[in-house]
């Protein structure tokens, strides 16, 4: 079958189809799907101190500051409250500790059972499409015992019409080799007309861009000195910027992101600033090994008398000309694992989000513990963005009562192309 379906942006809508945002953390879900046409009526979270950054971002955005069990809850009043009738789209990621690689990955781990709430609150909504995402190990843990259960507990809820899909976020602009998967469905009374895991894939695809951006590409623009932490700096001019820093650049228009966009996130009316430029203390010794490191190398590359090699992924030093490994919350910890391309230390708050795909609009307040964690959690908005961008395109195609499907797939990928910003040759 042959599916032509990108069309017209979705802004030359005249009233944005309405989502509500599960586990919102810091926002960058929200980011995304804000950038793709959604508005969003109400944001869930649990953390006060990612609700701070969320407030500070998302100040127009009703915030639900609570746990997930209490939301919608008998007689709270929360549908009326947030006006949550005909809602279209539910998304979010519930916490992926007890999946996660680096986690004991343990089937009872009470974090595991928080998707029952992502399904609770769809159940009760309603919604024409929901998107729900979370790490790769969630498919493959004691032979994808989970993702079966999740599929079947969507089904009983009406939405049989669920399928699992794998995406890398370095596929979608995101500057970075992160690996999730992302569960999509439909209710069943609304008949979508194609092969749901099919029509995902050839949307997705189209949404690709041709190359992955790099971290030079990405981070190259931004001063190599640091500031403390809770201190901002000027707002220097990039003299060549990438694509990718158009993207990110308060003082400069992306193809997803305005200048306008930009400024009104975190900003406000008050001057360009660069925020978030600083990153935690590193001793001598340290700065001394690191040194020794080239780009793109761990510690199994130094010499024994520096290193015993013992544990090879303590020391990682970022490559310029390639994407980043995953950025993680364990971030707020220990930044051994992502050292700057160049200088002798770790990469900045405003450097990891970049690798994020948060542009510099985007302010993160609180301690500076707090802003990487919120960082590490977060959905790339880059990534989002296509997400919400295929949530668009599925209700398209649920509110046309004609569809064509003869079109070539030159129609499909030509579409698109605007969606999202080119990368260099």
């Amino acid at each position: 079958m042959s599916i032509s379906h990108i069309k017209a942006p979705v802004e030359n809508v005249s009233v944005k189809p309405t989502a509500v945002s599960l586990f919102s953390g810091c926002g960058g879900f929200c980011e995304g799907i804000e950038q793709s046409g959604f508005a969003v009526k109400v944001a869930v979270e649990l953390d006060k101190y990612a609700c701070q950054t969320y407030r500070h971002n998302f100040p127009k955005t009703p915030l639900f500051e609570g746990d997930a069990h209490d939301f919608l809850s008998t007689g709270s009043g929360h549908e009326a409250a947030y006006r949550l009738n005909d809602i279209d789209l539910v998304f979010g990621g519930p916490p992926c500790q007890g999946f996660s690689q680096i986690g004991a990955r343990r089937l009872d781990d009470e974090r595991n059972e928080l998707y029952k709430q992502y399904s609770r609150v769809v159940r009760d909504l309603r919604p024409r499409v929901f998107l729900m995402e979370n790490v790769p190990n969630l498919a493959m843990m004691n032979k994808g015992h989970f993702k079966k259960l999740i599929i079947e507990e969507f089904s009983a809820l009406g939405y049989s019409n669920t399928v699992m899909l794998k995406v890398s976020a370095d596929d979608y602009g995101v500057p970075q080799t992160r690996q999730r998967v992302i569960f999509i469905g439909t209710r069943d009374k609304d008949n979508f007309p194609f092969d749901l895991e099919s029509f995902c894939d050839q949307t997705l695809s189209c949404l690709r861009t041709p190359r992955a951006v790099t971290v030079g590409e990405a981070i190259g623009d931004l001063p190599d000195e640091v500031v403390h932490s809770g201190e901002v700096m000027p707002y220097s001019k990039a003299k060549k910027p990438s694509s990718y820093m158009r993207e990110m650049r308060i003082d400069l228009d992306g193809k997803v992101y305005s200048k306008l966009d930009k400024k009104l996130r975190g900003h406000g009316n008050s001057p360009a600033r660069l925020h978030n430029h600083h990153t935690k203390e590193i001793q001598a010794r340290r700065a001394h090994l690191i040194s020794l490191l080239e780009p793109g190398k761990k510690a199994n590359s130094l010499p024994k008398e520096i290193w015993d090699n013992k544990r090879p992924e303590k020391w990682r030093r970022l490559h310029p000309d390639w994407p980043s490994h995953t950025i993680l919350a364990q971030m707020h910890r220990d930044l051994s694992e992502w050292i700057h391309p160049r200088m002798n230390r770790w990469i900045t708050v405003r450097e990891a989000a970049r690798l994020q795909s948060f542009h510099d609009g985007f302010v993160f307040v609180g301690s500076e513990w707090q802003q990487l964690k919120q960082i590490g959690n977060a959905v790339p908005p880059l990534m989002a963005h296509a997400l919400g961008t295929l949530a668009q395109e599925v209700l398209r195609v649920l509110d046309e009562s004609s569809y064509a499907t003869d079109l070539p797939q030159e129609a499909v990928r030509g579409g698109v192309q605007r969606v999202l910003f080119p990368t260099e040759a």
